[in-house]
């Protein structure tokens, strides 16, 4: 399966931000802390044109706390960009965003006070891929629902500049996925935490992906939370077949069966996605950076 996932308003929207970055002063890049480079749109270095920029990890709380240490190490030493994890649904580390963002926009500040300029709310653009968490980023940093919320990738379609208190005016996008995947394997790992519509997949792909890395990278994973007993050695997952035994075990386990007592493999591919989603398998990272 090649998966690709572009609608119309996103093209829109890569159009709309050029448009509006000469009014920005810093943006908010929002990454989700389990894949970091897999959910950067690699088009954004170029639509931003240099622009001062916060690098934001967010669903940290879903994430291998080591594996994200490195990243922030990674985007300081190889990108030069400040990195901060946090949780937007908790609200875990949302507070220190605005204090970084003064930071990265102190300079224009102090030019426009030695001219007897009256420094202005700062214009923050806050950019991401669909279903990263930009709307309960927002809704948390201004404290009330503005943003809609949801599930599903692309539910937000149009701008919208929404004030954070008296400090900052943000810029909120409709998310930017990029044409074409050049690494397929990015494409699963997407669809994996949510990033492409459902709609468009096939789940058993995704979910037998899934299980080849957790089996590889995180089998207490699958042993603690299914109950799965003597996994393949990393040998033996290359072989498709072992994989999906794995996935047969886990639907035997959980009692995804059909007449006959096959497995389902649909309802089965579901159950995995849905609980790693969720964090039930543990704080998992589907890449590690290359320090």
């Amino acid at each position: 399966m090649t998966i690709q996932w572009f609608p119309g308003h996103m093209t829109r929207a890569r159009r709309e931000i050029q448009e509006k970055l000469k009014l920005i002063d810093v943006v908010i890049e929002l990454l989700d802390a389990r894949i970091p480079v897999g959910s950067r749109n690699p088009m954004i270095d170029e639509i931003l044109s240099g622009k001062p920029r916060l690098v934001v990890l967010n669903k940290n709380d879903l994430a291998d706390p080591k594996v994200t240490a490195e990243w922030i190490e990674f985007f300081s030493e190889t990108k030069g960009l400040d990195a901060l994890p946090i949780d937007a649904a908790t609200g875990q580390g949302v507070k220190e965003i605005i204090p970084r963002v003064k930071l990265l926009n102190s300079a224009k500040m102090e030019a426009q006070i030695r001219k007897g300029i009256k420094p202005r709310a700062i214009r923050a653009l806050i950019v991401g891929i669909p279903n990263v968490g930009k709307s309960t980023l927002i809704n948390h940093m201004a404290g009330r629902k503005i943003a809609a919320t949801g599930d599903k990738p692309g539910v937000t379609k149009g701008q919208q500049w929404i004030k954070v208190g008296t400090e900052m005016e943000l810029l909120d996008t409709p998310g930017i996925l990029w044409p074409k995947f050049e690494d397929q394997a990015v494409g699963y790992q997407l669809a994996a935490i949510g990033s492409i519509n459902e709609q468009i997949l096939y789940l058993d792909e995704v979910a037998f992906h899934l299980i080849r890395y957790l089996a590889a990278y995180y089998p207490n994973a699958l042993e603690d939370r299914f109950g799965v007993e003597e996994l393949p050695t990393l040998e033996e997952l290359e072989d498709n077949t072992v994989v999906v035994d794995v996935m047969e075990a886990i639907g035997r386990k959980r009692g995804a069966l059909v007449s006959g007592g096959r497995v389902d493999l649909d309802k089965t591919s579901s159950l995995i996605l849905r609980e790693f989603r969720s964090g039930k398998l543990g704080r998992i990272s589907l890449e590690a950076p290359k320090l």
